[in-house]
């Protein structure tokens, strides 16, 4: 059975940081892009990062840029998403999700999800 199962979300103070983690089975993770997507009570979902399948390459959308980093450990199964800077507005249920596509687009898994919630 293919699976993503993310861990590390939790309550941080604003300018706080935390490192999410997604680790995937069932499924041959060296040939998937990994992206991170999130998505905040009464807003639509947003890709944030996505990261191809060898980790050489990388993107992130604007609202993150220079605050969050992803990478991926292709010998653990494992992408990460490290958050620094953190902001109210990052409040959001975090999800990892594996494509065919080097842009992340369409993703074949997906995991439940982790809450990120940013407050003082």
């Amino acid at each position: 059975q293919s699976r993503l199962v993310e861990s590390g979300g939790g309550l941080v103070q604003p300018g706080g940081s935390l490192t999410l983690s997604c680790v995937a089975s069932g499924f041959t993770f060296g040939s998937y892009a990994i992206g991170w997507f999130r998505q905040a009570p009464g807003k639509e979902r947003e890709g944030i990062s996505c990261i191809g399948s060898s980790g050489r390459n990388s993107n992130y959308a604007d609202s993150v840029k220079g605050r969050f980093t992803i990478s991926r450990d292709n010998a653990k199964n494992t992408v990460y998403l490290q958050m620094n800077s953190l902001k109210p507005e990052d409040t959001a249920v975090y999800y990892c999700a594996a494509s065919l596509s080097r842009l992340c687009e369409s993703p074949t898994y997906w995991g439940r999800g982790t809450q990120v919630r940013v407050s003082s």
